[in-house]
C-alpha cells in the first residue's frame, strides 16, 4: 500500500488498518486480528518459520514485530507452538494478506487466533521500506489502528506514538512473569509422540522466570532437571528454600537496567552461593550487571534465526535465534569474567562466563524455537556443571 510523512485519509474503500511512526511515516493497510489500536517499538524479525513462537515470546512484550518473510500465516495456528500463556507481542506487521492456513498440523487460521490473543495485524504494506528505515534510522515507536469501517484519526494515532515512552528504562519482566511457584517436567516435542516428560530428574533446577520461554524450560527438562519456576520478584531466600542444584536466569523484555532494581540484588547473594547459574538473553544481561557490568541500548537489535555467533573458547561458529534490543557493554565486565561469545554480525558481546565459578549466559536462544539448534550443548554445559559440583559434595 501507500505510505507518506503527511498525515491521509485512506487512500481506498478496503484500507481497513494504518501503521503510523513516530516521525509522520504512515502506512495504509489492511487489518487482520483483533480490531482496535496498539502502540509499541517497531522491529523487525528475519526469521523464514516460527511465527507463531515469535509472537507469543514474551521478550517481544513491547513490541510490534514486523516480519521480513512475506508468507505469515501460510501454516496457520496450532496449540503445540505456544511459548507463554500471556500476551507477548503488541501486533505484527507483515507483506501479504493472511491465506488459508496448508499444514497438517494448523487447526486454525492466523487471524482467528490473533483475534483469540487480543494482537493487532495489519498486511499490505512494504515491508522491505520499513525495515529499511528501521535498518537505517533505529526502531521507532509506532501504533496500528484497525478498524473495518476505514476510519482514522492520523493525527491523534501519531500523538499517540510520539508520546509513548519506549522501552528504555522501561520494566516489562513484572508483566509477563509468573506470579506463582511452579513445578515443570515437560520435554522437547517431536513429531511421532508430541511433548515428552521427565522421568527421573537428576537434579534440581530453579528458573527464575522474567518472561521465561516454554521451550527454553523443556530444554532444562531434557538434559535430566526437575525444574521449579519462581517469579521475577522471587526474593534469595525465596529461591534458597526450594533446596536448587542449580539456577536459571530466564530471557524476558524491557530494560534490564530497570529489571534489575530488583532483580540484582537477589541474583548478587546467588551468585556468592557457588551454585551453578546459567543465564539467556535478559538474564545474561542481568547476570553481567550482577557481575558490575553495564548494559545499552541497541540501535535496531538483533532479531531472527540466522544470527552467526562464535564461540571464542573454541573458534566453533553457530547459527543462532536471536531476540534482544539491549546488549552488554563488553569493556565494562571485570577481569574475572571473561566474554565467550561474541556476535559475527556486529562483534556485540553474545557470551559470558566467570573464570572461577560455575557461572555462564548467553544472548542467543539455544533453545531455538523458532531457529537452528546448534547451540543446545549450552542446556549440556550447565547440566554438567551441576553434575561436578554435586559429585564433589
Amino acid at each position: 500500500m501507500t505510505d507518506s510523512k503527511t498525515p491521509l485519509i485512506p487512500p481506498g474503500d478496503d484500507i481497513t488498518a494504518v501503521l503510523v511512526l513516530d516521525d509522520g511515516t504512515v502506512f495504509w493497510g489492511h487489518g487482520f486480528g483483533r480490531e482496535g489500536e496498539t502502540v509499541g517499538e517497531v522491529c523487525f524479525n528475519t526469521s523464514m518459520t516460527g511465527y507463531q513462537e515469535i509472537l507469543t515470546d514474551p521478550s517481544y512484550a513491547g513490541q510490534i514485530i514486523t516480519f521480513t518473510f512475506p508468507h505469515i500465516g501460510n501454516v496457520g495456528t496450532n496449540p503445540e507452538d505456544i511459548e507463554t500463556r500471556v500476551s507477548a507481542a503488541r501486533g505484527l506487521v507483515i507483506r501479504d494478506d493472511v491465506t488459508e492456513p496448508a499444514n497438517f498440523r494448523a487447526d486454525s487460521h492466523l487471524n482467528d487466533w490473533a483475534d483469540g490473543r487480543g494482537l493487532i495485524g495489519i498486511s499490505g504494506i512494504d515491508t522491505r521500506k520499513l525495515t529499511r528505515m528501521i535498518r537505517e534510522s533505529g526502531a521507532p515507536n509506532g501504533v496500528i489502528a484497525y478498524n473495518k469501517a476505514g476510519q482514522f484519526n492520523v493525527p491523534a494515532l501519531l500523538k499517540q506514538a510520539q508520546d509513548w515512552p519506549g522501552l528504555e528504562g522501561m520494566d516489562l519482566a513484572k508483566e509477563v512473569s509468573r506470579t506463582d511457584t511452579e513445578t515443570w517436567n515437560s520435554t522437547r516435542w517431536n513429531i511421532k509422540d508430541g511433548f515428552g516428560e521427565v522421568k527421573k530428574a537428576s537434579a534440581h533446577v530453579v528458573a527464575v522466570d522474567y518472561g521465561a520461554k516454554n521451550n527454553i524450560l523443556r530444554c532444562l527438562a531434557e538434559t535430566g532437571a526437575r525444574v521449579t519456576i519462581v517469579p521475577a520478584t522471587a526474593s534469595f531466600d525465596d529461591i534458597m528454600a526450594h533446596n536448587p542444584d542449580g539456577i536459571f536466569l530466564s530471557n524476558g523484555p524491557g530494560d534490564p537496567a530497570a529489571t534489575g532494581e530488583y532483580a540484582l540484588p537477589v541474583i548478587e547473594k546467588l551468585i556468592e552461593t557457588g551454585l551453578p547459574i546459567f543465564g539467556i538473553c535478559l538474564g545474561h544481561q542481568l547476570l553481567a550487571l550482577a557481575f558490575g557490568g553495564k548494559t545499552y541500548k541497541m540501535h535496531q537489535g538483533h532479531r531472527g534465526a540466522n544470527h552467526p555467533v562464535q564461540d571464542l573458547r573454541t573458534g566453533k561458529v553457530e547459527i543462532t535465534s536471536m531476540n534482544h534490543g539491549f546488549s552488554v557493554d563488553g569493556d565494562s565486565l571485570p577481569g574475572d569474567v571473561k566474554i565467550s561469545h561474541v556476535s559475527l554480525f556486529d562483534k556485540t558481546v553474545c557470551g559470558i562466563e566467570h573464570t572461577e565459578k560455575p557461572i555462564f549466559s548467553v544472548q542467543q536462544h539455544p533453545e531455538a524455537s523458532p531457529g537452528p539448534q546448534d547451540s543446545f550443548y549450552l542446556f549440556d554445559q550447565f547440566m554438567g556443571m551441576i553434575e561436578k559440583r554435586k559429585s564433589a559434595a
